[in-house]
């Protein structure tokens, strides 16, 4: 896996951790690299085929610094005992992995990655923001370092959506519809696991609810100002953090590990 992103390791912080505070560590970092590497991959699919030049580069850009960032969280999880980042990405079943249903559906339209990219930079914000300052220093120092790329992101994803929301009827009729659709599924990235009482006891990271609704106060006003609608009361698209994904993660999953799986002992 290539990356931009490098993680800071600290022996000193890791070799004295309790089970507890390992587990939920091992559980936060699960879930947050692995939607670093399927939006990446996600994001990866408009390479050569963006609607403007400018475009087609900057969604490669975000690509390769999210599987970037994706692998840094995976050398943290290797840290505290598990597979080294390669055979964490690529020699797991789908059903091992715990991303957000958002980043796993299909690319669609211009209109539908481009919400998506929004709302997902709009929740990683919120959350790297909380991040910088978790009990766990070698995580708050990665979320410390990534945070400028974030922004870059989080701004594209914006610039997009004023572009797109009241251009024309038919941008403005897609661009609601992926609001629409997507809205659900975003907040399935807040989705709560049995670890959550833990992961906020040990001052790892707020919340989820509390992120979500950070998101919430984030995101409302942009979507307004693109001459946008949120959905009312959206039921959350839950399960992906349980392992429950839409099948178009598997078909990624096997094209995204198939050379790997040819030989996972090969050197490159």
């Amino acid at each position: 896996m290539g990356a931009h992103a490098t993680t800071p390791h600290d022996g000193n912080a890791t070799a004295a951790l309790s089970p507890e505070r390992v587990s939920a560590l091992s559980d936060l970092l699960l879930r947050l690299a692995d939607d670093e590497l399927v939006i990446g991959h996600r994001n990866s699919e408009w390479t050569g085929l963006g609607p403007i030049l400018e475009a087609d580069i900057a969604f490669s850009s975000m690509a390769q610094d999210e599987i970037g960032h994706a692998q840094a969280y995976y050398r943290l999880l290797a840290d505290l005992g598990h597979l080294p980042p390669d055979r964490m990405a690529f020699l797991r079943e789908a059903t091992e992995f715990r991303c957000a249903s958002l980043v796993s559906l299909p690319r669609g339209d211009w209109a539908f990655s481009i919400v998506r990219q929004f709302l997902y930079d709009a929740a990683e914000h919120v959350r790297i923001e909380a991040l910088a300052t978790s009990s766990y220093a070698p995580l708050a120092a990665l979320a410390r370092k990534i945070s400028g790329e974030e922004k870059y992101h989080l701004l594209h994803g914006r610039t997009w959506m004023m572009k797109l929301g009241s251009a024309t009827e038919e941008s403005h009729r897609r661009m609601q519809a992926a609001v629409n659709e997507l809205v659900p599924h975003a907040l399935g990235l807040f989705e709560p696991t049995p670890q959550d009482p833990a992961i906020v006891r040990l001052g790892i990271q707020p919340p989820e609810s509390l992120l979500a609704a950070e998101w919430h106060r984030a995101v409302e006003p942009v979507v307004r100002e693109a001459g946008l609608t949120m959905p009312r009361d959206p039921k959350p698209a839950y399960g992906g953090r349980a392992g429950r994904h839409p099948p178009a993660l598997s078909e990624l999953v096997a094209a995204m590990q198939k050379v790997f799986r040819m030989d996972p002992a090969a050197q490159w």
